[in-house]
């Protein structure tokens, strides 16, 4: 499941609102480092459309750990806990990308209470669900992208996702509006 998902299925029509009007949208060209390992970040992303690619660099050996596409979110670990990202993300096809600004979110958060409670719910339900799916695969030691199934998620979430994915194609609309 797209990681937007997990988003949209929280929040609320004027969060998204906020969002359209204070993220920056970007065509971004293939083979730009969007994130870069152990480097400070400034923004959370969502994919709009296109593809990139999650690399992780241990010593000179770099591994690609995942290939994202359209509807999923990154940087949301660095902003939930404030280290520096733990992989590289670079486009691996021209990508339209929203970009929310760290600062500008955390103030939102820190003055709307309502939107802060979903925000982290929503946060820590995609976190979650990556945890139990990774540690699924960790005990039978397979590599490749990781995708969230639909059977792993509780009911409440599974009932939200046609609102959510309605919600992720009001905000597509929006921007395609800008883009042509």
């Amino acid at each position: 499941m797209q990681k937007v998902l997990f988003l949209f299925a929280e929040i609320n029509d004027d969060d998204i609102d906020w969002m359209i009007s204070t993220g920056k949208l970007a065509i971004v060209p293939s083979g730009t480092v969007l994130i870069e390992q152990n480097k400070p970040i400034d923004s959370l992303y969502i994919l709009l459309k296109g593809q990139v690619s999650v690399s992780v660099t241990d010593g000179e050996h770099t591994t690609n750990v995942a290939e994202l596409s359209s509807g999923e979110i990154f940087g949301e670990m660095s902003f939930i806990d404030s280290a520096l990202p733990s992989a590289t993300v670079t486009t691996s096809i021209d990508s339209e990308i929203l970009s929310v600004s760290r600062e500008k979110l955390a103030t939102r958060l820190n003055e709307d209470i309502g939107f802060a409670s979903r925000f982290y719910r929503a946060m820590s339900i995609f976190l979650s669900s990556r945890l139990r799916k990774t540690m699924k695969y960790i005990d039978y030691d397979k590599q490749g992208q990781i995708s969230i199934d639909r059977d792993e998620i509780g009911a409440e979430l599974q009932q939200s996702v046609p609102f959510a994915k309605a919600r992720y194609d009001w905000l597509l609309r929006h921007f395609e509006n800008l883009v042509s």
